[in-house]
């Protein structure tokens, strides 16, 4: 079945689409945005310096509990120079032409968005993805552990937190240092998530070496774009700061001793996430609801909600997601760009369910497709907790061995997680889920 014949199922017969559009996740503006961006086009402050930057840079770096917060055009652009000044604090610096990772291996959360260590291939290293672990759905520390005793000489470990909830930081954190190992975190997905490090809460975004978080238009709070790199060293900010404004001297022409990027955050976008920050825990009350009303109203299904530590964490609920059980599962087969599934009697697939959300005017999304399954990284190393976990199929030998990230995929989806979700709204797409089922 596809997406254009589901509407002649009669299991959805009487369920009407939404008149507007359900998102995934979608801005939500409150009015203190357009303040902050008229002050800054009043006073002509609409490049990369201005009252905006310097104040939502503080507010981030008090929120956090960090020393210094620089801000950027994107979370991505803080994921890379982030990356790059761990590879320049490990193996020196590089020349115009290379990237500070040369010839590195770098370990990397798997279940993530790309943008989380395509940095490592910005700078010419190669990533080796850590398999997942069910319990957060984040970097395995057992499968980490592993990749040390295959990769010794590894000195840079990139972890996401993924859909806001915090992975076992205490457990990466201890592997780290055990074997001399920098951390970047990527808290894109996670501000104003929290952790228990040691007895003690700390904020997504302060438990790397290197942080960085991301106000892209689908997160939690946004700026439509821009992101921060956050620190407890001034000598670290100083530089990320430099390499953003493409890297120029203190001379009066432009002097370059490094290779820079345009990669500041205008005082523009500032505007709207000092607008928005006042909201940010208005925001996750909103999400952790709606996580809430999922996981009450599909309990009689053979469903899971995504994981998180309810002694170790407090997450940001950014996105709800779920996961069939496995005698729950029907028949689905996915290309690299199309998908197939069937039908069959108390049972269904994501697929089928994103389909049944979409025909009622709903956005919901498959699990992001782990790293070590996408087409420009299928030849990039990918450790288990059994070790190498590429080439273990075997025509002679039953099994395929261990593979938590490819099986979340496999298993799981993003539902509607938007703050502007109306309880009514979401109990009809509770509906048409439990008619998958039928």
């Amino acid at each position: 079945m596809t997406a254009h014949n589901i509407l002649k199922d009669s299991r959805f017969a009487g369920i009407e689409p939404f008149e507007s559009k359900v998102w995934l996740a979608s801005p939500t503006m409150h009015g203190e945005e357009q303040y902050w961006v008229d002050d800054a086009i009043k006073k002509n402050w609409v490049s990369t310096v201005g009252a905006n930057i310097n104040e939502i840079e503080k507010q981030i770096a008090d929120y956090i509990g960090c020393g210094y917060a620089v801000a950027l055009s994107a979370g991505t652009a803080s994921l890379h120079l982030a990356t790059k000044l761990a590879g320049e604090k490990l193996y020196g610096q590089a020349k115009p032409n290379e990237g500070t990772l040369q010839g590195h291996r770098v370990f990397c959360s798997d279940c993530t968005f790309d943008a989380s260590i395509n940095s490592v291939a910005y700078e010419n290293g190669e990533a080796v993805f850590i398999d997942t672990e069910y319990d957060t759905w984040n970097m395995s520390p057992e499968a980490l552990e592993k990749a040390f005793e295959m990769y010794p000489d590894v000195k840079l470990i990139i972890v996401a937190h993924l859909y806001g909830t915090p992975g076992k930081m205490e457990e990466i954190k201890a592997i780290a240092e055990k074997h001399g190992a920098l951390i970047v975190e990527d808290a894109a997905e996670s501000l104003g998530a929290e952790y228990k490090l040691n007895g003690r809460w700390v904020e997504t975004g302060a438990l790397g070496d290197y942080n960085c978080i991301s106000f892209n238009g689908n997160k939690i709070i946004t700026g439509s774009a821009g992101g921060m790199f956050l620190t407890d060293s001034l000598e670290d900010a100083n530089k990320v700061r430099k390499w953003s404004t493409q890297s120029r001297e203190n001379a009066p022409w432009y002097q370059h001793e490094e290779v820079g990027y345009n990669y500041r955050m205008s005082n523009i976008i500032a505007g709207i996430v000092r607008g928005q920050l006042p909201y940010l825990e208005e925001h996750i009350a909103q999400k952790r609801a709606i996580y809430e009303r999922y996981e009450e109203g599909l309990k009689d299904l053979p469903v899971r909600m995504n994981p998180w530590d309810r002694e170790k964490s407090r997450p940001n609920f950014w996105l709800s997601c779920m996961l069939i059980d496995e005698e729950a599962m029907a028949p689905m087969v996915r290309g690299e760009h199309d998908y197939l599934y069937k039908s069959e009697i108390g049972k269904s697939s994501p697929q089928e369910i994103l389909d049944a959300i979409s025909s009622i005017n709903a956005e919901g999304r498959p699990i992001w497709k782990p790293m070590h399954m996408q087409p420009i990284y299928r030849t990039n190393p990918f450790v288990t907790v059994e070790g190498n976990g590429r080439g273990r199929t075997n025509a002679y030998i039953k099994g395929s061995g261990i593979d938590v990230g490819a099986d979340i995929f496999r298993r799981g989806l993003c539902l509607p997680s938007d703050n502007k979700m109306t309880p009514e709204q979401q109990d009809r797409i509770i509906e048409i889920i439990h008619r998958c089922f039928l």
